[in-house]
């Protein structure tokens, strides 16, 4: 019996690919649309879009061309090609801007268009461009159920855009460019101030300023330790009870006496 069944699902097995392979080498574009619909119905995404591929051109301006671009473009989307996706259902509200599918084909291109954000050390054009798509999706569906998944997919690539800015900052910091990390961090601070790396990027943009006062030629040491004050004055109003506050402390120390020296010879 077991041998029996075996060779029953092989048979369906082959039947069904050679069906595939006739209406996928046929001219007949509706056989084609009916048996894309039944595989895609059935999870066989890959198989389903080979098919919609071959249509889609020839069903431009028809009724059915509506259904048939929604189920080609989430072929894409369910398969994880998030740039075709993303770019699919772009089209799709742009060609459909009435269809009831609409809100889903907004919903679908963003977050495929955030799937294609990299890790935060590349280069982020992919995460601002995902971004401003999801910010496009939470301004025309304010209400909507993905809103959630919107929020939290905004709120992880915003982070990693942070994250970018800060590693950059503190990698001149971690090389001497004491200069260009003082630059950065002050963007950092200004671009996301509600930055959960907020604390970090006051004490290193301090850091920096220090170092860079410490080593600096005599014409330029006063003014730059007086700099460095300030910075450590709005670490310490913030975060008093800082895992740094300890170095910032003898780092202030260290500038106090510095600048006692200029007083005294003054």
């Amino acid at each position: 019996m077991k041998h029996l069944f075996y060779i029953l699902v092989a048979s369906v097995l082959l039947s069904s690919c050679g069906e595939f392979q006739k209406v996928l080498k046929s001219e007949d574009t509706a056989a084609k649309f009916q048996l894309g619909e039944q595989l895609y119905n059935e999870g066989k995404y890959n198989k389903a879009n080979r098919l919609f591929t071959q249509i889609v051109p020839s069903y431009r301006g028809k009724p059915q061309a509506e259904k048939l671009m929604y189920l080609y473009a989430n072929t894409f989307y369910e398969t994880g090609e998030h740039y075709l996706a993303g770019y699919q259902f772009e089209r799709f509200v742009t060609a459909y801007p009435r269809s009831e599918k609409l809100e889903e084909a907004y919903y679908k291109s963003a977050i495929s268009y955030a799937a294609l954000s990299p890790v935060y050390s590349k280069d982020q054009h992919e995460t601002k461009h995902a971004l401003e798509k999801l910010q496009l999706f939470a301004n025309l569906y304010p209400n909507s159920s993905y809103m959630p998944e919107i929020n939290q997919t905004v709120k992880d690539l915003q982070y990693k855009l942070e994250l970018k800015a800060y590693s950059t900052a503190k990698q001149y910091n971690h090389i001497t460019d004491y200069k260009a990390s003082i630059k950065s961090f002050d963007n950092f601070i200004v671009d996301f101030p509600g930055s959960s790396l907020r604390e970090k990027a006051l004490f290193y943009r301090f850091d920096s300023a220090y170092q860079l006062a410490i080593k600096s030629i005599e014409d330029k040491k006063q003014e730059r330790l007086e700099k460095a004050l300030t910075y450590y004055n709005a670490f310490k109003i913030l975060y008093a009870q800082s895992e740094f506050i300890e170095d910032a402390d003898k780092m202030n120390e260290d500038i106090i006496k510095q600048l006692e020296q200029y007083s005294t010879n003054s």
